[in-house]
């Protein structure tokens, strides 16, 4: 299967480039329109697949990014040599679970919905790079805000955030109630703080 110009400037862009490139961005490159893009590239992984390749084209986050095929995972550990392990514990997987429904979420907040500490685990997602700091919220003390990173897209194997399984309607409700409650513990925690500064300036 032979590949057109296009396909090849693809190529050639993705590979230089090692991660995410935008679709509007290769677009604006190629110079021509997104839907001619999303063609060539599902071509470019056809020929992959019959030739049996050693990489692929995968979507995030309404881009693309050239990797390794996922079938070879374990001589690429093999490579790195690194033992191929499941760094996931239950720990981090329920924490990662209420970032990426509940995003953006503070560490407190996180905290009051697993009823345990996560300094530890949060610093180990952050290692991981699969969340990441997104903001402050906007109260007193200013407390950073997480949420997920393509990383955590990538390693999942979804394209955006929408294609994440749905949880169960009353779990999420819990999530929502409970970040909710924390909002309204730093809004009144600041009313009171105000209120006071307000008494000592009389």
């Amino acid at each position: 299967m032979e590949k057109t110009e296009l396909e090849s400037s693809l190529e050639a862009v993705l590979f230089y480039a090692g991660d995410i490139v935008p679709l509007r961005r290769l677009g604006e490159i190629c110079d021509v329109e997104e839907l001619s893009i999303r063609m060539a590239i599902h071509h470019l992984n056809e020929i992959y697949k019959t030739t049996n390749s050693g990489i692929e084209i995968i979507e995030v986050d309404d881009g693309y990014q050239m990797c390794t095929a996922a079938k070879h995972l374990q001589v690429i550990q093999l490579y790195r040599q690194k033992p191929v392990k499941n760094i996931l514990t239950q720990a981090l997987i329920e924490t990662l679970a209420i970032v990426a429904y509940s995003q953006p979420i503070t560490r407190t907040q996180i905290e009051d919905i697993r009823g345990v500490r996560c300094e530890h685990v949060i610093s180990r997602l952050l290692e991981y790079g699969l969340i990441e700091e997104v903001g402050r919220l906007n109260v007193i003390g200013r407390p950073i805000l997480f949420g997920t990173t393509n990383e955590f897209l990538r390693h999942f194997g979804f394209r955006n955030l929408e294609e994440m399984p749905k949880i169960k309607e009353e779990l999420l409700e819990k999530f929502k109630e409970e970040v909710k409650q924390e909002m309204s513990y730093y809004e009144d925690d600041e009313s009171v703080k105000n209120t006071d500064e307000s008494s000592e300036d009389n």
